[in-house]
């Protein structure tokens, strides 16, 4: 998908002042437009095509960093309406060290627990907004993301859960949060929305005969290190601005297409 050619034909978008209040007070923004209706066609292909790269067996869900061996993916990410949006909430120099979908085809019955993303990452300071660009419309029959209204101002505490349903084993404890903040993140095709990296959330099933699927990208400003002792792999990828810093290695734009193996994943755990 050409980004850069179809974002010239359209006025880029910036967050709004009040837009920014919001995300600081609520911890996320949703339904952001970026890919316009007769783009989505495409945009759905990509996916497809990206897909059927992975071998037999492999769940598309446990594989990341398509970033690092993807051009297609790397271009999408790159889109300067999603790279404005991001610069208005974490600031003009910043990288990328995540992508990955989310699927959850008819009828999956799997589901994500209640949780913060900074739990799983060894980077400090904990700064990383990820933004979920649906691929097909995604609502709460399909298992769209929901989210706690204002948790991402609260550390709170998780439990290990193997129950075989669940996508994780990290559950947090919501028990003193309000059922008015829980939020569905639904949105359209070719809309994404944003949310903080300690933002509570989580998903349900796919109760319906339609596809849920997101990809996601993790940006965090260049005051951000990780931990490379636990994330040997870890690559900064400069989206927008200057790395004046050096605080992480730095990974080599994608020349190609691909598909990330073990060896670009941060645990080995992962097939």
């Amino acid at each position: 998908m050409n980004t850069s050619s179809s974002a010239a034909k359209r006025q880029l978008q910036r967050l709004t002042g009040a837009q920014v209040e919001d995300f600081e007070k609520r911890g996320y923004l949703k339904n952001l437009p970026v890919f316009q209706n007769s783009e989505i066609a495409t945009l759905q292909a990509t996916f497809e095509k990206l897909a059927a790269r992975l071998p037999n067996g492999i769940d598309i869900n446990q594989v990341n960093m398509w970033h690092k061996c993807s051009r297609m993916f790397y271009d999408i990410c790159r889109h300067p309406t999603i790279l404005d949006y991001v610069e208005g909430l974490i600031g003009s120099d910043f990288f990328q060290w995540g992508g990955q979908f989310f699927v959850k085809y008819p009828g999956d019955g799997s589901e994500v627990p209640w949780h913060q993303d900074a739990q799983y990452w060894p980077l400090s300071p904990q700064q990383t907004v990820s933004v979920w660009l649906a691929i097909y419309d995604t609502d709460e029959t399909n298992g769209a993301m929901k989210a706690v209204s204002g948790s991402h101002l609260k550390q709170f505490t998780h439990q290990t859960n193997h129950s075989p349903h669940l996508v994780l084993d990290q559950e947090a404890d919501i028990s003193s949060c309000q059922p008015e903040d829980i939020v569905t993140l639904d949105l359209k095709a070719g809309e994404i929305s944003i949310h903080d990296a300690g933002l509570l959330h989580s998903s349900g099933p796919n109760q319906s005969h339609r596809i849920r699927c997101g990809m996601t990208m993790r940006f965090s400003p260049t005051c951000v290190k990780a931990d490379l002792s636990q994330w040997p792999w870890f690559e900064a990828y400069m989206a927008r601005g200057v790395d004046r810093l050096l605080l992480n290695p730095h990974g080599p734009t994608p020349a190609g297409e691909g598909y990330p193996d073990r060896s670009f994943q941060h645990s080995s755990e992962f097939f």
